[in-house]
């Protein structure tokens, strides 16, 4: 039974698909455009569960400060944008996120103290995106969904991070997800 959860676990997350990661407000609503826009862009979607894994690695309080930190600074971000304050090289930092969130899980790198840090530095930049990238999205309920669908990603990574640290007892297959998360913002970069 662990085995088919992981192998459907994985399967999961290597079908997100890139394209489709923004819908029409006017068509589906504010919230469920928000909601779908980081479930749909591969740089996201790595990201988030990568966040989780690595407070899987960590453990304790990190299970929770570092995906909170996340969120609470990527609607900071958000904010900024709607307001109309610049951030330079976003899209840049949003790439370089994926590939150092992947490194530091595939290291597993224990930073307890600082962990929160680092990620609340990548979500300044995703939540500045999903702030730029409102269009005629009521800008309140848009970001009610993002926060939500990074959320549950967030839980999905901390999730699988303790379960396939449960099922071979270390946490061997939370790294080479890591590698390979990094492997793939390295491809979004370049390709």
């Amino acid at each position: 039974m662990k085995k088919q959860i992981l192998i459907t676990a994985t399967a999961l997350g290597a079908s997100a698909a890139p394209a489709f990661a923004h819908i029409s407000p006017a068509e589906h609503g504010s919230l469920m455009a928000g909601l779908s826009h980081p479930l749909f862009g591969a740089d996201h979607v790595l990201a988030m569960i990568a966040v989780g894994l690595w407070a899987a690695q960590i453990g304790g309080r990190s299970l929770w400060t570092v995906p909170a930190a996340f969120i609470a600074i990527m609607a900071l971000g958000f904010a900024l944008a709607v307001a109309g304050a610049p951030l330079p090289f976003v899209e840049p930092a949003i790439l370089a996120s994926v590939v150092v969130l992947g490194l530091v899980v595939a290291m597993a790198a224990r930073l307890d103290g600082t962990a929160a840090a680092v990620v609340a530095v990548f979500a300044l930049f995703h939540g500045h995106a999903h702030g730029g990238e409102l269009g005629t999205a009521g800008a309140w309920s848009f970001a009610a969904g993002f926060m939500t669908a990074t959320a549950l990603l967030h839980i999905a990574g901390v999730s699988l991070g303790v379960g396939l640290a449960r099922f071979s007892g270390r946490d061997i297959f939370a790294r080479i997800l890591g590698a390979a998360t990094a492997v793939a913002g390295a491809a979004l970069i370049f390709g």
